[in-house]
């Protein structure tokens, strides 16, 4: 089926899960989930389908090695990768819709060749500028993590230090539930955040691309 926006249910749902993360609340309303959550956001990858192939995201967390998490995630997300490196994410929650692109982690090999080109003054120079004009645009830039201070080697003082601290960059928009969330419009909505991040994602491609590490080796 054709994707018309996310339903009511799927706000209500994560609501009344924020309310109450319990396996009897999940297996009580897993059929609201299926139908107003995980159907609609499998219709809108379909949509999407020129950013990538999606990955949607398991709704539950796993709670071996996190004392006091609750079972349950609270977002339904979907992830692509672009071909030329740049990841497409988008997610539904209580909160309402967020889209973003970009590099949100940067393996070993990435963060090098990020970390050399926003040192280079042209390259760098560049990039600073494409997200200045996303910040202008009321659009959050950030990453996985960042460090606190300069990177080994760099100067405190450096021009660009802000963006040489970041292990990724990543710029998205977020809205809350809104009439427009519940038709197709929501899915112009991500197009149009994709678009408005194309110029730094092609920065990002071009200087820092896909990972050459095996991927056991990627986070470490």
């Amino acid at each position: 089926m054709a994707f018309r926006g996310f339903p009511t249910e799927a706000i209500d749902f994560y609501e009344r899960l924020e309310a109450d993360n319990s396996r009897a609340f999940w297996q009580a309303n897993k059929g609201t989930f299926e139908s107003a959550v995980r159907d609609p956001m499998s219709e809108l990858c379909e949509e999407l389908r020129d950013y990538g192939e999606f990955h949607l995201f398991r709704p539950y967390n796993d709670v071996r090695f996190a004392k006091g998490r609750p079972p349950y995630k609270t977002a339904q997300g979907a992830v692509s990768e672009g071909e030329g490196g740049t990841g497409y994410y988008v997610q539904v929650s209580a909160e309402g819709l967020m889209a973003g692109a970009g590099y949100y982690f940067m393996a070993k090999d990435q963060l090098e060749r990020f970390r050399a080109a926003v040192d280079d003054d042209a390259a760098g120079s560049q990039v600073e500028k494409l997200v200045a004009e996303l910040e202008r645009a009321r659009y959050s830039l950030g990453a996985h993590d960042e460090l606190k201070s300069a990177p080994r080697g760099v100067p405190k003082d450096h021009p660009r230090i802000a963006l040489l601290r970041r292990k990724g960059l990543m710029a998205w928009r977020s809205w809350p539930p809104a009439k427009w969330l519940h038709t197709k419009q929501a899915c112009q909505r991500v197009r149009d955040t994709w678009t408005d991040a194309g110029p730094m994602c092609a920065w990002l491609d071009e200087h820092v691309g896909p990972s050459d590490l095996p991927p056991e080796d990627r986070r470490r």
